[in-house]
């Protein structure tokens, strides 16, 4: 099945890719590894959870910031390739999650992100994963993701 239709069968469009900055871009193509830069929650041009988990972030809008990272992923690799159907594997994801120190649940909030890919690649979406707490991330977010894939040779 289409990944896309997959995807709006769970009511998730892939939104237009947001432009990066002169210094990097959003995906790097090496041989047929595809390099996802990290992106942010971002969700009609705003951010809707700021701060950290444990403090300002609950589970669930850390996990809905987590999808929201990983649709913004997504929408990258679309306009790069042309297709997400010309991903065959989603090969591994690092999911950072602004946190205070005692907070210790970070594969719980990155475990939506992981569900999200399962559903709409099917076993090509399951990963290898790293999950870290960090101190801050930029401009308060509480979520970043960056992954790697697996594509098909042109």
């Amino acid at each position: 099945m289409d990944i896309v239709a997959r995807l709006k069968e769970q009511g998730i469009t892939i939104p237009p890719a947001s432009k990066s900055s002169n210094a990097y871009v959003h995906v790097r193509q090496v041989g047929n590894l595809l390099y996802v830069a990290g992106h942010s929650p971002k969700k009609d041009g705003q951010y809707p959870y700021m701060g950290k988990l444990g403090a300002e972030v609950s589970i669930e809008q850390g996990q809905e910031s987590a999808c929201n990272c990983v649709i913004n992923c997504l929408a990258s690799v679309q306009e790069y390739l042309g297709d997400l159907n010309r991903v065959k594997n989603v090969v591994k994801l690092v999911g950072y999650v602004a946190s205070v120190p005692s907070f210790t649940r970070q594969p719980e909030v990155i475990n939506a992100a992981s569900d999200l890919l399962i559903a709409a690649f099917g076993e090509p979406g399951r990963h290898a994963r790293t999950s870290v707490g960090v101190a801050v991330l930029p401009g308060d977010i509480p979520v970043e993701i960056d992954m790697i894939l697996e594509v098909e040779a042109v």
